[in-house]
């Protein structure tokens, strides 16, 4: 077990070690390694740690500026979904154990059992990119088509509506999602992962006592960049149907998905930038997801803590300031 003097930094600094709520559990990225802790119904403590390859060190071209977005975008989300699989396995949903279908023996036999949970995951990633593309960009543009086609709007007066229509359709979302009783353990875990890399951040030891104090609200979130995702989206579309005049829309939706890559790409260079420094500019692009917050993140008990404290402290490298951002 570390000690709480290797659990804090000694000056205060940004890191880039970031994390991610899970089924009654929590992931922490570091620069080396990733963990998942999860707390089983018995209370015990289960840990998985495994050496992380950063894309950029397997192929460096990937770690270009304005490449590298979209596939550290995709890479996030398989480790997503690859440990929230893993931590709703000691959760199921019936006491007796399923006998697996048909479907999934054939995968098993085809691909063996490792290939087959990592097709599983690829299609699960794939199924939530495509929801949210539908959610977010296709179902706003449909939504705004359908009243220009009843009451003819100038071009820049469907750009607004489009843009207005996906914010409130993001922020509904969330706020459905806050609602649900097993989703909201989920987001007090959140808050947990949150308050454990405050704390750390600011040269304390790593102690239930000193992260339940911290905010729950930190401007590198995830809720932030898609918040951000969301503007940069509507900024760049209103330019270009500012030139390009598209009032089909099915047109405008190809044109949505073509633009996909380009939003990623500046939105996580744009998070890069604003992670790094704090003054007026960056002050402004967080404040709307650190209000966003509000319902992604919640106090969490100090069974959560401990398990952000275990899940981050596994990840902390051995070199000092290696995880600065």
């Amino acid at each position: 077990m570390t000690n709480e003097k290797d659990q804090s930094c000694a000056t205060p600094y940004k890191t880039m070690i970031g994390g991610q709520a899970l089924i009654e559990g929590i992931m922490m990225l570091g620069p080396e390694k990733k963990a998942v802790v999860v707390r089983k119904p018995d209370g015990e403590l289960v840990e998985q740690v495994e050496e992380r390859v950063l894309i950029k060190d397997k192929h460096p071209i990937l770690g270009v500026p304005f490449l590298r977005g979209v596939f550290n975008f995709c890479s996030s989300l398989a480790n997503g979904v690859k440990a929230l699989m893993y931590s709703a396995s000691f959760f199921p949903e019936d006491e007796e154990p399923e006998e697996p279908s048909k479907f999934e023996l054939w995968l098993d036999k085809r691909l063996g059992s490792e290939k087959a949970a990592g097709a599983v995951v690829t299609f699960a990633v794939v199924l939530g990119i495509l929801f949210s593309v539908v959610l977010f960009f296709l179902l706003p543009t449909a939504l705004a088509g359908g009243v220009a086609y009843f009451f003819p709007l100038p071009m820049w007066g469907r750009n607004l509506l489009e843009g207005v229509v996906r914010i409130v359709i993001f922020m509904g979302y969330l706020v459905l999602c806050s609602r649900m009783k097993d989703i909201h353990r989920v987001f007090e875990y959140h808050g947990a992962e949150h308050k454990t890399i405050f704390c750390y951040e600011r040269g304390e030891a790593l102690t239930v006592e000193n992260v339940r104090k911290q905010p729950r609200h930190h401007p590198r979130c995830g809720t932030s960049f898609l918040f951000v995702v969301i503007v940069v989206s509507i900024l760049l579309s209103s330019v270009l149907f500012a030139f390009v005049h598209v009032t089909n829309t099915f047109a405008r939706m190809g044109l949505h998905i073509l633009l996909l890559p380009v939003i990623v790409s500046i939105t996580y260079e744009l998070n890069r930038l604003v992670g790094k420094y704090d003054n007026a500019f960056t002050r402004i692009v967080t404040a709307p997801g650190l209000w966003l917050q509000n319902w992604t993140t919640f106090e969490p008990d100090d069974s959560m803590i401990e398990v952000g404290i275990r899940a981050f402290t596994l990840v902390l490298p051995e070199e000092k300031g290696k995880d600065e951002w």
